[in-house]
Parts: structure tokens; sequence; C-alpha cells
């Protein structure tokens, strides 16, 4: 985990989240980004003892409020739900307005996923003027974007544990 992530949550938080489960969406599009995002995620994960219980892969950004509400439908009559499910995305700016479009609807559908399941979407949608910036999101000067999407998650896990306790 990079150093400037370590201090965004006090480490003794999030004890007691061994066995936390969690699903993963993520796009096809700009797999680079994409791959580093899951990677960040993928250590914090193991680094805390949580379950990466489903990974499902859709299309683009446009698509996935859609795919993690049907993830969690997916699940409806098991036991063992996702607690948290992150969505991975990038989309970068281009010379058109569809840059506008698309991070206006995943940030929107997202939402309002938020407000219906049950259960906390983290918002791991990089929106880019170019690739300089993917980097500077994935360990440069602007952290670690998938170890902070993790990290969400399980504080996410811990609060709606503690409140429903």
């Amino acid at each position: 985990m990079s150093q400037h992530n370590s201090a965004l949550l006090n480490t003794d938080q999030l004890a007691g989240l061994t066995g936390a489960r969690v699903a993963v969406v993520y796009t096809e599009w700009n797999e680079s980004i994409i791959s580093g995002l899951r990677s960040g995620a993928d250590r914090v994960l193991q680094q805390y003892g949580a379950k990466t219980l489903s990974e499902v892969a859709v299309p683009g950004a446009f698509e996935l409020p859609f795919a993690c509400k049907a993830l969690w439908q997916s699940f409806e009559g098991t036991e063992h739900k996702p607690e948290a499910i992150i969505a991975f995305g990038a989309v970068i700016r281009g010379g058109t307005p569809h840059f506008e479009y698309v991070s206006q609807a995943v940030t929107d559908g997202i939402l309002k996923l938020n407000l219906t399941l049950p259960v906390p979407v983290i918002f791991g949608v990089l929106t880019l003027d170019n690739m300089e910036q993917a980097h500077e999101r994935l360990g440069g000067i602007h952290g670690h974007k998938g170890e902070e999407a993790a990290l969400t998650a399980l504080k996410m896990i811990q609060v709606c544990r503690s409140l429903s306790a």
C-alpha cells in the first residue's frame, strides 16, 4: 500500500474486518488504468483479510451502475452477500461532449445505487484529461485510487456493521 494512502485511515480502525465481503465491477475500456486500480484494491483487501466474492467486467463506464445493481441482485437468496461493491472505470476527455455525458451519467447512477441498495457502492471511476493524470492516480502524486477505493469499502463495511449492531 502506498505511503500516501496509509494516512487515510488509522489501520486500527479496520481491526475485525477479516472476512469482509466485497464485489468488484470494472470496465474493459482503458484496461491498463483499470488493471492498476484493481491491483491496488486487491493489495489492500488482501492486507485486511477481505474476500472478493465476485468480479464482473462491463464494456464501459456507462454500464457500471446497471452491472452493480445486477450483481447485487444475483446474490438474492444467498447467505453471503457482498458488504460493499467497488465500481472501477476510467473516462478520458476527448474532443466531444461525450466525456461530460458519460461522467455525469455514471456519477448519478452510482449515487442512486448508494441511496437504494442496502450496501455501499464505492465510486472508483477516474475522470481524466490524459494518461499522465492516470499515472498520478495510480501511485503518483495523487496517491493510489485503487487502494483508496478498497480502504473506503472496508471503512463503509465497518460503518454498516456498527450501525446494525
